[in-house]
Formats: C-alpha cells, structure tokens, sequence
C-alpha cells in the first residue's frame, strides 16, 4: 500500500509539470486558444486537414501592452507546445488593440475542440508571418482586401496580380474590403496557376450587396456552355455551370453573407455555411480570365479560389471561424507567464485596462494620496489640540483669576483654549487700563465676549480648513471611476464589434478591467468618508469646548470684575 501511495503522489507531481509546459523560455507570455468543433461551438460533421483559420485579438482577449508595437514576436504553437504552426498577421494595430492573424491548423476534429497557443513578449523576436505557407498549393488565389490603396494582392505563393478596375478600399468582414459602385471589377488575367481541371474547383467570398435591385456577377469565368457563373439578380443568388443552373435563392442585401461555389462532380451553392442549392454538372478543364464583381454594387471580402472542390464541412468552418459572432474561436481570458503557472486576475485586469483608464486612475489616485495626507494632518493637529487644551483647561480651573492663569509655550502654540483666553486678557486688562481699575460695565464685558466669538470663529474655520478636499474625494471618486467604466465599456464594445468576435472570452476582461476604475473611484471614497466622519465628530466635540470655555470665561469676567 505504501508503494502504491508513492507512486501516486509521484504521477500526482507529474501532472502539473506536463500542463506548465512551455514552448520557449525567451518568450513571457502565451495564450490559450480553443477551435471548439463540438456541438456549442461551430458544430462541424467532418475533420478538416490544413485549414487556415481566422484568429481575432482585440482589447477584450489580448495583452497588446506586452507583445511588439508590430507583433513581431507572435509565435502559434499546437497543443503539444512543440510544433510551431505557420500563420500570417493580416493586420496589428497596438494602438487600436485589434489584430488579424491566419494560422494554419493542420487538423480540424469533427466534434471535437482542438487547443493552440498563442506566445508573445519577446522584444528581440525576428517577424514571421508568412501568408505563402499558410494558404497551401490548392489556394489558387486569395484576396483579403486589407490594402488601403486598393492595390489588392494575391496572398498565396502564386502571387497572381489581379487588374483593379472602379473597386475602392472600403469597410470589410475584418481589417478592410472591396466597396464596389457598379461599374467596377476585379479581374485576374489567365495565368497558368488559376487554370483548374476536371477536378474541380472552388469561389468562395463574403458579400454585402447595397440593394436588391441590381444585376451582378459576382463570379464568371468561361463563355458560352463551359462558363461559370454566380450571379445576384434582383436579391436572388444562382449559379450556372457548363449548362446546369441551380434553384435561386434569398439573399437580403444589407448585410454580410458568406457565398461559396463548389464545382466536381456536382454544383453546389453555399450560402452562410449551408447547402443553397445544386446541379447535376461535372468540372471540367477552365482557363482564361476569372471576373470579380462585374456590375456589383456593395462590398466584398476575403475572395478565396482553390483547386478543388470544398464541403459543406468546409463552407461551415469558413462561416464559424470568419463570420460575425463565429463560434469556432476562443481566446482565454487567463494569461500565463514564462514560468508557466496562471497569472494573478490582477495582473489579466491591469493588462487590458485602457490608455482611458489609466488616466482616470492616475486622477483618483492623486485624490487618494491627497485625502490621506488631508487625515493624517488633520488627526495629528487635531490629537495636539485636543491635549493642550485638556492641559490649559486644567490650568484654568485651578485659580479664580482670569489674569492668573499661566500659558505654556505649547499651548499657546497647540491650545484653541490657550489663544481665546489671551484674547480675553488682553481686552479685558486694556479696559481696566483705561477705566482705572473701575469695575466694568456691561457693554465692555459684551465687548469681550464679541472679541471671543470672533477668535472662536476663526478657530472653527481652522479646524474645517482643508476637509473640504475629503468632500470632493467622497463625492468625486466614485463619479470620476464611473466615468472610467463607462468609457472603457463602450472602447470594449467598439472593439469587439470591430473584430466581429463576440463571446463571454471576449468581452469578460474588457468589462472587468473597464470596472477597475470604478473600484479606484471607491477606494478613495470610502476612507475619505470615514475619515470625514471622525474627523468631524472631534472637531465638534473641540468646538463644544471653546464654545463652553468662552461662556465660563465671561462668567468668571462678569463675576470678578463687572460691576
């Protein structure tokens, strides 16, 4: 039994070691991604093998602060942590926290979730992004439409240049598209490379029609018989293949709908990852110029042309893995450190708080270093003050002299008490001065008690100087951290919307760093309050004091020298 309960207690040890793997100590940071194939995420009936896929890292899902201002350093791993996988950055944008990135994942379970890491936080890694090894030999052509110039490149290793013609840069499903006016086309001349066989061959693109009441060809290829056509008429998709044409579906302009022609043995028509409707035609040998949006208008992104014909597993995963609100990718909110073990939700929420937050923080704490040292000043004046006056009072009640009583250096110095009996002797010996050592009347004692309230209000006013700062702190700081919330809410929602990636990964962090600064706002209310209260309660209770000392000392004033 013992030997059983050590080798337990030693695979025990084992498992941790074999979860905090890690890829490459030069790197800091990684990330845990998940290609969820299974029913809750993209659902996919059959494995896929090399299929590039569509990574969104946003504010929300990123630590951008830590990777390179370029992304440089991104490193995707599989769920071995050994084997580097090929990818490329379509876009980085540290400033904007939103990146682009095509990893090529060399297999993709039906039903099942397969795990990748992603690494950052190496400032002396060398770029490699490299579109030409993520899309294989059977990518014909792809087009991601992310040049602002319109100047539009084939990713692949072909690197056939298509002629550009009235297509403007515009707006797209990711970073950029093709905004179309109607009279403009993208062509892609002969070249040996596009020319497909009898074994197939695939269109696929997002669109985004403007109306419903135009005529377009989105794809053409061919003439007579032998073309290949998908056309948009009068808010209808179809498609013509050597003869055949399929049934003519809705497709409501608007908004962002994923197309893909699939042509082998049959025709098939996909339309948002589903099966649209098909023909009885074969594939056969097409070369020749292949047209893009012939009197199109609207936008269009992602253009994708291979050698073969695709599945509807396929067309599944291109709408679960690029489409708005896709269900394929998720980032983790956690982050992990080079040493491999989690890293403290402190560090995850100050990671993704934003440039915003950070300044609405800095503001809250200059207020929370300014109430405290408003509290600890005021306690420690007013613990002086206190105990002065308790030693003057002492003094006082010990003879029936006014002008008796004897003051300290340090209670003239600390003692309310001490100051509002100087005043009283010093008025009350000016006037027996010049009445000749008469008695007083009653004006002159109303004098002197008219002199007590003066010192007595400023004495109040010196004991309240500077709480009015601990007001603004309690009523300020949670405004000032709600404001921070807000803004970096909606930077939050503007980010994830821009990254069309919505899930609970995605936007938890960014909510949770955005409610820091409501925290921060808190933080400083709440000792600012309570050290308000205190504070307070013994400046009344020392305001008592004076004010009850002042009627003593007129009384005795009244006694010893009124008439």
């Amino acid at each position: 039994m013992r030997r059983v309960a050590l080798s337990l207690a030693f695979l025990l040890l084992l498992i941790p070691g074999v979860s905090q793997a890690w890829w490459n100590a030069d790197w800091s940071g990684r990330k845990k991604i998940e290609l969820d194939a299974g029913t809750q995420g993209a659902a996919l009936p059959e494995s896929l093998a090399l299929v590039p896929v569509l990574i969104r890292l946003h504010t929300g899902n990123f630590p951008f602060a830590e990777a390179q201002l370029e992304g440089h350093d991104l490193r995707f791993v599989a769920d071995d942590d050994k084997t580097p996988l090929k990818f490329q950055i379509e876009s980085f944008d540290a400033a904007n926290e939103l990146a682009l990135v095509w990893v090529q994942v060399p297999k993709l379970a039906a039903n099942a979730s397969t795990t990748l890491w992603v690494y950052y936080g190496n400032e002396k890694a060398p770029p490699a992004s490299d579109g030409k090894a993520v899309f294989d030999a059977s990518h014909l052509a792809v087009l991601h439409f992310s040049e602002k110039d319109a100047a539009f490149r084939d990713t692949t290793a072909y690197g056939v240049a298509p002629a550009v013609s009235g297509v403007t840069a515009g707006v797209g499903l990711s970073d950029g598209g093709a905004t179309y006016a109607g009279a403009g086309k993208v062509v892609f001349s002969g070249a040996p490379s596009l020319k497909t066989t009898t074994a197939g061959f695939t269109f696929s693109a997002w669109v985004k029609p403007a109306d419903a009441t135009q005529t377009a060809m989105l794809f053409a290829r061919g003439s007579g018989p032998a073309a290949v056509e998908v056309r948009y008429e009068q808010g209808k998709l179809l498609a013509r293949a050597f003869g055949a044409e399929t049934a003519r579906v809705d497709l409501a302009p608007g908004a962002w709908h994923h197309v893909a022609l699939s042509v082998g043995e049959k025709v098939t028509l996909y339309v948002d990852g589903r099966a649209a409707g098909s023909a009885e035609a074969r594939a056969a040998d097409l070369d020749g110029d292949l047209v893009v949006g012939a009197g199109y208008s609207g936008d269009m992104d992602e253009l994708q042309v291979a050698g073969a014909p695709r599945t509807a597993a396929w067309a599944a995963f291109q709408v679960a893995s690029q489409g708005e609100g896709g269900k394929l990718v998720k980032v983790s909110a956690e982050a992990e450190s080079g040493e491999g073990g989690d890293v403290s939700y402190f560090r995850i929420l100050l990671g993704a708080v934003t440039l915003d937050g950070w300044v609405v923080i800095a503001i809250l704490m200059v207020m929370l270093v300014i109430s405290f040292y408003v509290m600890v000043a005021k306690s420690v004046f007013l613990a002086r003050m206190s105990g002065a006056n308790a030693a003057f009072k002492s003094a006082f009640g010990s003879t029936d002299d006014v002008l008796a009583v004897e003051s300290t250096p340090e209670a003239r110095r600390h003692s309310s008490l001490c100051r509002l009996h100087q005043t009283a002797a010093t008025e009350l010996g000016r006037r027996l001065e010049s009445g000749g050592g008469q008695a007083l009347k009653g004006k002159s004692i109303d004098a002197i008690r008219a002199s007590l309230d003066a010192v007595t209000t400023r004495e109040n006013a010196s004991l309240n100087s500077q709480m009015v700062l601990l007001t603004i702190a309690i009523s300020g700081g949670p405004f000032l951290g709600l404001l921070g919330t807000v803004v970096g809410v909606m930077i939050t929602f503007a980010a994830i919307a821009a990254a069309g990636d919505v899930n609970v990964n995605s936007i938890a962090p960014g909510i949770a760093a955005a409610l820091v600064a409501t925290v921060a706002g808190l933080a400083v209310a709440i000792p600012a309050l309570f050290g308000y209260n205190y504070l307070s309660s013994r400046i009344k209770v020392i305001a008592a004091e004076m004010q009850v000392f002042v009627d003593e000392l007129v009384s005795r004033i009244a006694e010893r020298y009124g008439d």
